[in-house]
């Protein structure tokens, strides 16, 4: 569609960033690459788009992400100079509205690209905790029904259930599930009649469960939906005043962050869950200061990476005498940041090292899709030094049970492992695991 008018909201910010035409689509073009959906703009796209041109819906979202890396802040559509999406969770009216607009419509292919659901922003607004604390206007009696607190504990066995399909086969088949239940049943519930005490701990709940659907979804690699169901969650803890759960969402928003290489991202976002937690026992300092360990490494802050990882040791040795593990952390999930402290310091072989102890202190309660995830990142690494052999005997030990794993990343991982193997084929070893991983891949 054309107008008359050049857009001067989005030259504005054009010229802000000191581009030129050329860099700006190489920028467009990279995110679309980014997203799964590659775009081959020219420099001429950027002169119809300041002159007037309005592009697809579909790469309005690229565009408002270059800028917003480029500029280090969140570009909405209408300071782009763009028209609003015509549907979305951009215009919801509220946190329970946005659940029932997200979820049931996020399992359909074609609505993942319209809201570009698999873009990661870096500058997604994130509510402060004083912004957010005891005040939803989406929550309000006299509609549908009134609840107890059985439903609250209804929503809470649920997430448990899905927390172990997830554990046990991955996202893919998890975060549907999880969507529409949240859509279908949690949503309702907010704006059912009850009593103060049972509303804050629907709320509640249905942020962990929020949270948890968005860790699924990162595991299907849709870090843009994952990021809608981070904020909903934010939302959802602030208004129910569960100061814990919104740290723990904060922190998971780091993690998704620091495991795509946004450094300066995850590390303010794990400090901003640090330094906003209530007051912190050993284990939970432990659980917060191994994520900042790892996003200083990530943004290249080797002393903070240092001194954070040595924190989060003399925690849980404190917290190892005391009470059970908050949010499973314990000396394996130390062994791991302490794996990916060192590997992104260049340290391949003591991150092996730290990753092989990891495994030997991997408890029951450790999912068996991080076992995965982490043996693949072993094989790597161990391919990396040029143990050909043991990298291998790893992705062997991965093939046998990937049937079983439904997850994106995995996926992804798995589809690696024959281009990191084709300069080894003349090997038998590495030519039997290359076709293996070949037959077994189910990405395209």
């Amino acid at each position: 569609m054309a107008t008359r008018e050049p857009n001067t909201h989005l030259a504005l910010l054009f010229r802000e960033t000191g581009w030129t035409h050329r860099q700006f689509v190489q920028a467009v073009n990279r995110i679309g690459t980014e997203r799964g959906t590659p775009t081959k703009y020219q420099s001429p796209s950027v002169s119809q788009w300041l002159g007037g041109y309005v592009p697809k819906e579909s790469t309005r979202p690229l565009i408002r992400e270059a800028l917003a890396r480029k500029l280090g802040r969140s570009i909405t559509s209408t300071a782009a100079g763009f028209p609003p999406p015509s549907g979305g969770p951009e215009n919801s009216d509220s946190t329970s509205d946005a659940l029932i607009d997200l979820s049931p419509t996020n399992s359909l292919p074609q609505r993942r690209l319209f809201i570009g659901a698999s873009l990661f922003s870096v500058a997604v607004s994130i509510p402060n905790w004083l912004d957010v604390v005891g005040r939803m206007e989406s929550v309000r009696s006299g509609t549908v029904s009134r609840i107890g607190m059985s439903d609250v504990d209804m929503v809470a066995k649920m997430t448990d259930r899905f927390t172990e399909i997830y554990s046990q086969f991955g996202g893919r088949h998890s975060r549907p599930l999880a969507g529409l239940f949240l859509a279908n049943t949690v949503a309702p519930y907010l704006r059912a009649d009850a009593t103060d005490d049972v509303r804050k701990a629907m709320m509640s709940a249905a942020s962990f469960l929020s949270y948890l659907t968005g860790w699924m979804a990162v595991d299907e690699g849709l870090h843009g939906l994952a990021q809608e169901y981070y904020v909903k969650g934010l939302e959802l803890a602030g208004a129910s005043t569960d100061h814990l759960t919104y740290c723990h969402v904060l922190r998971g928003m780091s993690v998704q962050a620091a495991d795509l290489g946004h450094g300066s991202i995850a590390v303010r976002l794990a400090n901003a869950a640090a330094a906003t937690s209530p007051k912190m026992g050993p284990r939970l300092r432990a659980f917060m200061a191994g994520q900042q360990a790892h996003s200083f490494a990530v943004a290249g802050e080797r002393n903070l990476a240092l001194r954070s990882i040595m924190e989060t040791e003399k925690a849980i040795d404190v917290a190892e005498s005391g009470p059970g593990p908050f949010g499973g952390y314990g000396p394996a999930t130390l062994a791991y940041h302490t794996a990916q402290v060192r590997h992104a310091m260049g340290d391949i072989s003591g991150s092996i090292e730290s990753l092989e102890l990891h495994f030997q202190l991997r408890g029951p309660s450790e999912t068996q899709v991080s076992g995965i995830r982490f043996h693949l990142m072993l094989a790597e690494r161990q391919l990396q030094l040029g143990h050909l052999e043991a990298a291998c005997a790893t992705w062997s030990e991965v093939l046998d049970k990937y049937p079983k794993i439904h997850s994106g990343r995995v996926d992804r991982q798995v589809k690696k492992i024959s281009q990191l193997l084709l300069p080894y084929i003349s090997n038998g070893i590495a030519r039997e695991i290359f076709e293996r991983s070949r037959q077994s891949s189910r990405v395209t």
